[in-house]
């Protein structure tokens, strides 16, 4: 496995580097294996005696080392850990605590527990094993079943850690965090927002209407789905500038086209292509799951699909009560909202140009 491997390198390493007299404690790390099945977790936890024997004051630490002695300390080492280890389920479950023995070729002790309950659908894992040692790692490996199909390192800085499984449950659980998580970003994003309303102002049939908005949703899933998948990552400096002179263009083309071709459609087109980068970069920050990319990818864009949907069906029904009740009052807003929308765009531009965030 490779956490015995890289226990191997570092052990060795420490050897190799560390005096004599350090020698009591060469390895500051811990191993967890969860073992995930139809109807248990399986858990193991292996921990150097050092850090269990300075954590409880025993001393010497290798009286850990006898099998009478682990199980005497057994139930202070699972208030230990039961304060220090956190796995959660989508549903409560109950925990049964097994065995603790000692592990001499590893100057280790192992404990056992199990998690009894359906397969899950998710796992959340937060740990901080030995905060007195502040290099401690947690080295922790998940399987389901006899598949090995998650590795993660955790140090005194990692925070929680999502873990979706390859089932039913795990899917709905991927759908249930990333579609609202889509929603969200959509309804929060004024650039995103203002971009779809330059391109509804000048109305039109819901016929045109539902290309230009088909056209915007094809052009960011496919560069949504590039940068998550990192095959294409232009980066944020380019992307956010990008995004407010499409806002611009298209504020522009409302006033300059008069009866001329309607374009809006390529221009939802070529643009979307330009706002699915910037998705992508808020998607990468939330978090992309590895075991569940495929359905945290559809789920997250189903999210903005409806967040878009609901904006689009506000605004277009909005500006088409305007223009029934008067067509020179539907002329006035587009042309209004036009200038509203270069200028904001324009703002944008030039703050994300000459004053980006974090600069």
């Amino acid at each position: 496995m490779l956490y015995r491997v890289l226990f191997a390198l570092v052990f060795a390493s420490a050897l190799l580097v560390t005096p004599r007299g350090a020698l009591a404690h060469p390895a500051p790390f811990s191993f967890l294996d969860i073992v995930i099945r139809q109807d248990v977790i399986d858990v193991t936890l292996v921990l150097h005696v050092v850090d269990v024997a300075h954590d409880l004051g025993i001393e010497p630490a290798d009286r850990l080392l006898d099998p009478a002695e682990a199980a005497r300390i057994r139930d202070r080492v699972v208030a230990l850990i039961q304060s220090r280890l956190q796995i959660r389920t989508d549903v409560t479950r109950a925990f049964e605590w097994l065995e603790l023995q000692p592990l001499p070729d590893r100057h280790a002790v192992v404990l056992r527990f199990r998690i009894v309950g359906p397969r899950p659908g998710v796992l959340r894992i937060q740990t901080h094993m030995f905060p007195y040692d502040p290099v401690h790692q947690t080295f922790i490996n998940i399987y389901e079943d006899s598949e090995l199909r998650q590795q993660m390192i955790f140090n005194a800085e990692s925070g929680e850690y999502t873990y979706y499984t390859g089932s039913t449950q795990g899917a709905l659980a991927v759908m249930h965090t990333f579609i609202p998580a889509g929603i969200h970003h959509i309804l929060i994003g004024p650039d995103h927002i203002l971009f779809l309303i330059g391109l509804l102002l000048l109305g039109g049939t819901w016929g045109a209407l539902i290309k230009i908005v088909t056209a915007f949703t094809i052009g960011h899933s496919i560069t949504l789905s590039l940068a998550a998948l990192s095959i294409v990552m232009p980066p944020p400096r380019i992307i956010e500038p990008a995004i407010a002179l499409s806002i611009v263009f298209v504020g522009t083309d409302n006033l300059v086209r008069g009866s001329g071709r309607d374009l809006r459609a390529w221009a939802a087109l070529v643009f979307g292509l330009v706002h699915g980068f910037g998705f992508a970069n808020v998607l990468r920050e939330f978090g992309l799951p590895a075991e569940a990319l495929g359905w945290s990818l559809f789920s997250f864009n189903f999210g903005v699909e409806i967040g878009q949907l609901a904006v689009v069906v506000l605004v277009a029904s909005s500006l088409g009560l305007i223009r029934r009740y008067s067509t020179s009052a539907g002329s006035r807003v587009a042309w209004a909202g036009s200038i509203v929308v270069i200028a904001a765009g324009a703002y944008w531009f030039v703050e994300r140009v000459f004053f980006p965030a974090g600069a």
